[in-house]
């Protein structure tokens, strides 16, 4: 067992994931087959875990693969996974494989955005949503939160805006939870603060449709018709890069058949 100074390395560190988590030090022993004693003591300062133990308390505490980063280094040892670009080369198979999975959901509405919900990638369906919305909203770098939530972007569109700006909102509070992000939630405060948009965006769902949804829809206005989503988001298992870790897929699916219909009849 070594011994290390009190107040420094991972200590800290991994009580505040412990106790975000509402884990106890034996609960956390019992997972990650160490004992509570051990726990305390790397807690306080006084052992130094083993690199291959703070891998296996990240994991048990569902520490973000970022967040495993910053572990480790504080505990005296090298980054496990590497941040790499996703323009970089070695990242040409998922950029390909992620384009085929967008086109191939067409003509239904999907994207692929980063932690900070920066779109990444975007089919022909999320373009057709976005029509008409002022150029200052869509310079780079495409926010999804601030092209929905902002009141002359699809918030002025959207007829449940209440309820799915809530749904967006707890979103990223959850994100927030799991992540020491200081610019997400410097997004989040800045869009927490957009006022709701005017016109149709105030109403609650209940106040104009009787349909029975299955989950929360977007209800958007689009070329003067009411199209319905319900949204799926998606993420990579045992991602061993933290751009990799961050990147989400979301799909839109949609929640009724005018809107089927509607979304079938394009030519794209």
């Amino acid at each position: 067992m070594t011994t290390v100074a009190s107040g420094t390395g991972i200590g800290p560190l991994l009580r505040g994931w412990r106790q975000r988590r509402q884990v106890s030090q034996l609960d956390l022993a019992l997972r990650a087959d160490s004992s509570a004693r051990h726990i305390s003591f790397v807690e306080t300062g006084r052992s130094r875990p083993s690199e291959d133990m703070v891998l296996r308390l990240a994991e048990h505490l569902d520490v973000p693969v970022r967040e495993r980063n910053s572990l480790l280094l504080a505990a005296g040892y090298a980054p496990r996974y590497a941040e790499t670009a996703i323009d970089d080369p070695s990242m040409a198979a998922l950029r390909e494989g992620m384009d085929r999975l967008l086109t191939g959901y067409e003509p239904y509405p999907a994207l692929v955005v980063d932690g900070l919900y920066n779109v990444i990638a975007a089919n022909r369906g999320i373009m057709m949503l976005m029509e008409g919305l002022p150029a200052h909203l869509l310079a780079p770098p495409l926010n999804a939160m601030r092209i929905t939530l902002h009141p002359e972007g699809l918030a002025s569109r959207i007829r449940n805006l209440r309820e799915w700006r809530g749904h967006l909102l707890h979103q990223m509070e959850r994100q927030i939870a799991l992540a020491r992000s200081e610019a997400l939630r410097e997004l989040y405060q800045e869009v927490i603060a957009y006022p709701l948009a005017e016109s149709t965006g105030g109403a609650d769902l209940a106040d104009f449709t009787p349909y029975p949804y299955f989950a929360l829809p977007m209800v958007v206005e689009h070329d003067g018709r009411t199209l319905s989503f319900v949204s799926s988001i998606s993420t990579f298992n045992t991602p061993m890069d933290v751009t990799v870790a961050e990147l989400a897929i979301e799909t839109f699916l949609p929640a009724d058949p005018a809107t089927v219909d509607y979304l079938r009849s394009l030519e794209f």
